[in-house]
């Protein structure tokens, strides 16, 4: 039961008919800002870890390193929700809350040393890593594959626009001069469109796969997969109710029943 309801949840994410999906066109605008916002993320990540530790010695590092730590979690926590936005995955179910009882009677600083996880800060500091580097190569996949293709579909009209102006022939030396085709320019025309419509599809197709690869390394499923897990154990958990309670006894209770009298 699990591994279907983790299958349908992936199945859930993926984007079909990519020319008209609106996912794939805001998943090629997010790979666009990936490059900006990993190294945003990146330096305040290097910047706040370094000056945590510079500045431990006049006890300001300790509240920073705390700080950058929740800092991390919120950026972590950001790119999942936008990575899930995106895909149009449903929101997953809030954590149980802390006892704010519990923690009334502590200052700022026990609080904070409570609630850090060393194992998550860790694994949010390299998901911040990996997302710097998964910003650069997915932004110049991006960027390299739509321009092939969108290169190809404006080749005419670039064509056209600089025989008019400054008489230059870019398709003088093309592949069919060389092959001695005697295409004309129409011709030419319709085959590179269809050639550019044909390579922006597939380009389509590689961002999306590139969001489903980003999807995957900032562990965007963990919280459904938490989610089916617990479900699952309260499944487990959950008491069965006895067969035996849906028949009543008809024996009599032993204060009830009387003694026999033999008569002579």
């Amino acid at each position: 039961m699990k591994a279907t309801e983790t299958a349908a949840m992936e199945q859930a994410g993926k984007v079909n008919w990519v020319l008209f999906n609106p996912k794939t066109y805001a998943t090629l605008l997010y790979f666009l800002l990936s490059l900006p916002l990993g190294i945003i993320y990146f330096t305040v990540a290097i910047t706040g870890v370094v000056l945590s530790i510079g500045l431990t010695p006049i006890f300001i590092g300790i509240p920073l390193f705390f700080a950058v730590a929740k800092l991390l979690n919120g950026i972590v926590v950001f790119e999942q929700s936008m990575i899930r936005q995106i895909l149009g995955l449903p929101a997953p179910s809030a954590a149980y809350p802390s006892n704010p009882r519990s923690e009334a009677g502590q200052n700022w600083l026990k609080r904070m040393v409570g609630g850090f996880d060393g194992a998550l800060f860790i694994r949010n500091l390299l998901l911040v890593f990996l997302r710097f580097v998964t910003g650069i190569v997915f932004f110049v996949i991006t960027v390299t594959a739509i321009a092939l293709g969108l290169g190809f579909i404006t080749l005419p009209v670039v064509h056209i626009i600089l025989m008019n102006e400054i008489q230059v022939d870019i398709l003088e030396k093309s592949l069919f001069s060389y092959f001695h085709i005697d295409w004309t320019y129409n011709q030419q025309y319709l085959l590179y469109v269809g050639v550019g419509l044909i390579l922006f599809w597939i380009a389509l197709r590689v961002v999306n796969g590139l969001m489903q690869v980003l999807r995957r390394v900032m562990y965007v499923d963990e919280p459904y997969q938490r989610q089916s897990t617990s479900l699952m154990e309260e499944q487990v958990h959950e008491p069965i109710p006895s067969q035996y309670d849906e028949y009543e006894e008809d024996y009599p209770a032993q204060g009830m029943m009387r003694p026999a009298h033999r008569e002579f």
